[in-house]
């Protein structure tokens, strides 16, 4: 029942944030959504409500953020600007970025890589 906008900016507001309405703005803009404010879940696709949910993860700067294939639903262009705003979010904050990914390309992004492998851990790089 909330736009995108609302969808973003409603934690942040019940959380006392006075920026919380230009903030979820901002970051939908970044999302690539700024087009998408007003529209409502069901006005959306699958990916752009992915954006959604990413953009209301990173819009009150938390200091850590997982991010489970982040990409998953994504077409390659697009997938490849969330993993930037990610990485940038993570520069610009300080917050510490859990991805999990299948991806090893994003993986060797990161500064270190856990593998698993049936429910345990397969290797282990430490950090870089």
């Amino acid at each position: 029942t909330m736009t995108a906008q609302e969808n973003v900016a409603t934690p942040m507001e019940l959380a006392g944030m006075d920026d919380a309405w230009p903030r979820a703005a901002a970051e939908l803009e970044a999302a690539g959504l700024g087009h998408r404010l007003t529209h409502y879940p069901a006005q959306l696709s699958g990916g752009e409500q992915q954006r959604v949910a990413i953009a209301r993860a990173i819009a009150p700067r938390p200091a850590l953020i997982f991010a489970d294939e982040p990409t998953g639903n994504l077409d390659a262009a697009t997938g490849q600007g969330i993993i930037e705003l990610l990485f940038a979010r993570r520069t610009e904050t300080g917050a510490t970025l859990v991805i999990i990914t299948h991806d090893p390309a994003l993986a060797d992004r990161c500064e270190r890589i856990v593998m698993l492998a049936d429910g345990r851990i397969a290797s282990d790089t430490g950090a870089k």
